[in-house]
């Protein structure tokens, strides 16, 4: 359990991929059709961050199988917390110049301003727990945390993973009701989270470790056809709750909720099969690659915001097909390439260390002191 999965070392890139193109829209203003291609690339790549979750409780099992699980658990609150350290290091100046512009050109006093967007980014439960004070796409961080924590605590018990995925599916059934379907009741709080939605993924990924069977090669097969077939049901799925459910016309307008029925069948189908083929990618450069899935998800926030502001500068300078064209086909590689490149620059200074840690200067600080 503990030998390299070149296949899931790979879908960490392909992963992140995917997280960039749902934040960047690519066929964005291009009317029905174009709503309809955004609509299917947003659905099938929600596997994405579920597929994080699954991995992180897969390896945590196989990390924690003759060792304390909390041991290993505040390893992982370090290494884990850094990474966000550096998101918000990067987020926060971005996000927090941006929004004070914003304010000020609608005719608010600066000072007022500032101190009105600084208590919102230090708001604690925001900042701490669900990761969206500064930025709703580091959100994933913070919960991983939770999540770990949680499958922890439920390990050094003497319940069997089955009630612990027991456990987190009704919990997670609440996040369902609180996101997707909100027509059957009213959850009075937010659900995106590690308690309803990554504790679930965590704890399936660490079931599947926990269970010591591994899918056969053979399986493969099987298990590719049931990705394509639960691929099909979750665009079944999420075509049904955004437009006849809502009075829409299909393409009117982009649906995008987070998670569904299908996603969990999906991602979970998608990480058997990775299992079962477990030298899939070992050729080429992709597992290599992997290494920097997080810290493109941690900086592309912020690279993100750059890409949009480019296009604005375009559209403001030029003819309007100038900045679709860019969009359309440039936003998500210098999303992905601008995130990778700023990541290794950071390391090559020194701010982080890849593979070590991600706390803003650590690497440089320590470095010094031991000349």
């Amino acid at each position: 359990m503990t030998d390299r999965v070149h296949s899931l070392d790979a879908m960490r890139l392909v992963a992140v991929v995917s997280v960039v193109l749902i934040h960047t829209d690519p066929f964005q203003g291009l009317g029905a059709a174009g709503n309809a291609v955004n609509f299917g690339i947003k659905t099938t790549a929600r596997f994405a961050v579920p597929f994080f979750f699954l991995a992180s409780g897969y390896f945590f099992a196989a990390k924690t199988v003759d060792r304390d699980p909390r041991e290993y658990l505040s390893r992982r609150v370090v290494s884990i917390g850094s990474l966000y350290a550096f998101g918000l290091a990067l987020a926060a100046p971005a996000f927090l110049g941006g929004r004070v512009a914003s304010d000020t050109a609608a005719g608010r006093p600066l000072l007022a301003a500032v101190g009105t967007r600084v208590a919102e980014f230090l708001d604690p439960v925001e900042l701490l727990y669900y990761g969206t004070s500064v930025s709703e796409i580091l959100w994933f961080l913070p919960a991983l945390l939770v999540s770990l924590a949680l499958v922890a605590a439920f390990a050094t018990t003497e319940r069997t993973t089955a009630a612990l995925v027991a456990v987190a599916a009704c919990l997670h059934a609440v996040g369902l009701l609180g996101t997707s379907y909100t027509m059957f009741v009213d959850v009075p709080f937010e659900v995106r989270d590690g308690l309803f939605f990554g504790f679930f993924y965590v704890s399936l990924g660490y079931a599947v470790a926990r269970s010591d069977r591994t899918p056969s090669r053979e399986l493969s097969p099987i298990l590719l056809g049931l990705v394509g077939c639960f691929a099909v049901l979750q665009l079944a799925e999420f075509a049904l709750l955004g437009y006849p459910l809502r009075g829409e016309a299909f393409g009117s307008y982009v649906f995008a909720p987070s998670y569904g029925i299908f996603t969990a069948f999906l991602a979970l189908s998608i990480f058997l099969f990775l299992l079962s083929r477990p030298t899939l990618g070992a050729g080429t450069p992709l597992p290599s690659w992997g290494a920097y899935a997080v810290g493109i998800y941690v900086v592309h926030p912020v690279v993100l915001a750059a890409v949009r502001g480019v296009r604005e500068a375009l559209a403001a300078s030029g003819p309007a097909s100038v900045a679709a064209a860019f969009w359309h086909l440039g936003a998500t590689p210098a999303t992905v390439l601008g995130a990778l490149a700023l990541y290794l620059l950071a390391d090559r200074l020194r701010i982080v260390q890849i593979g070590g840690s991600h706390f803003p200067g650590a690497p440089l600080l320590s470095s010094r002191r031991s000349r």
